[in-house]
């Protein structure tokens, strides 16, 4: 199976100057719980190709490579409260250009936040700011910033030494930090300037983290071995919570098109979904993939991560590269998966 992994991630990367469908860079990393293979969770497979930036004698890319999350690390809520990004309704939109105010905002301020719920709170699922409200709380509850917060209960605790809300505070990863692309509709990449803001009002639980995907897969790790939370709060990780409308809105947003690729590529078009605290959870089996019953989210930027409890295995994709659904890492992420269950078999 490794070389399997290592031949997909190579096929996927440039070698060149030309990133005619292809990425600079990516990671993946696999764990296993499985008592067969450990009776805690083990690395199976870790690697990387290509390289940081666009320069051929960039720094090759590695799972220390340092790049933006996003929302990658949704581990909270379960978006039915009604708060959203602007674009993600037409009322919002129209309400936002009456008032004179961006579309898109990324200043990560508390102005940036405040805008009127796409519902009233329990009526329904959307994707949105609602595990930015969610670390404001946690700050006021504790006195404590959420990065420091997080620093102490979370990263501390796991080795994640590289990563945090604020870049500049991580001095030893400027070195590592991949370059910020975007993929032009000719399909080749292009550079482009940092999306995320350098000065920031409040510290992003949504979507304001940076890391490496060796940090990343200390957190999964740390997750499944009972370090974080115990079985009965591991239970509920993985317990769907939505009603009926709310699982209806989840699944109508989740299969809109447009959304579909950028969110959950890796379910095909009919696979029933719910939301528990943690993440998307598939209902039933993806053929040739991961089973029901399995936790998944993913990033602005296209990386990607999955729990599977039931065959013992976890693991997380890291590029970075916009738009969100970016066509080869949908590409890239379905043939790791694949091979990731076929080679269990």
């Amino acid at each position: 199976m490794e070389q399997n992994l290592n031949e997909i991630l190579k096929s996927h990367v440039t070698s060149t100057q030309d990133t005619t469908n292809k990425l600079l860079g990516a990671s993946f990393i696999l764990l296993s719980t499985n008592e067969k293979d450990t009776p805690k969770t083990a690395t199976l497979y870790k690697g990387s190709a290509g390289r940081i930036g666009f320069d051929l004698s960039s720094p090759a890319f590695s799972v220390d490579s340092f790049t933006w999350l996003a929302s990658l690390t949704n581990m909270l809520l379960t978006h039915t409260l009604g708060t959203t990004y602007v674009p993600m309704t037409p009322d919002l939109i129209k309400w936002s250009q009456k008032q004179g105010r961006p579309i898109l905002t990324t200043d990560w301020s508390i102005e940036g936040l405040s805008v009127p719920l796409a519902f009233a709170p329990g009526d329904g699922w959307i994707y949105g700011t609602s595990l930015d409200w969610a670390g404001l709380l946690i700050e006021r509850v504790t006195g404590m910033s959420l990065g420091a917060y997080m620093e102490s209960n979370i990263f501390r605790p796991l080795g994640m030494n590289d990563t945090g809300f604020w870049p500049d505070k991580l001095p030893q990863t400027a070195s590592r930090t991949v370059a910020w692309c975007h993929r032009k509709p000719s399909s080749d990449l292009e550079p482009m300037e940092r999306l995320t803001p350098v000065e920031h009002e409040f510290e992003s639980g949504g979507a304001g983290l940076y890391g490496t995907a060796d940090d990343y897969a200390r957190f999964l790790r740390g997750l499944l071995d009972g370090k974080l939370v115990g079985d009965d709060g591991l239970s509920l990780v993985f317990s769907p919570q939505l009603n009926d409308s709310q699982k209806k809105a989840l699944n109508d947003m989740i299969y809109r098109p447009g959304f579909h690729r950028a969110a959950a590529p890796e379910f095909p078009l009919g696979i029933e979904i719910d939301h528990s605290i943690g993440g998307v959870i598939n209902l039933q089996d993806v053929p040739g993939k991961r089973r029901k019953g399995s936790l998944m989210w993913s990033g602005m930027c296209n990386s990607h991560w999955w729990i599977d409890r039931e065959t013992g295995i976890a693991a997380v994709l890291i590029v970075n590269v916009l738009d969100s659904g970016d066509a080869v890492v949908v590409q890239l992420y379905d043939e790791l998966e694949r091979a990731v269950y076929a080679g269990r078999k």
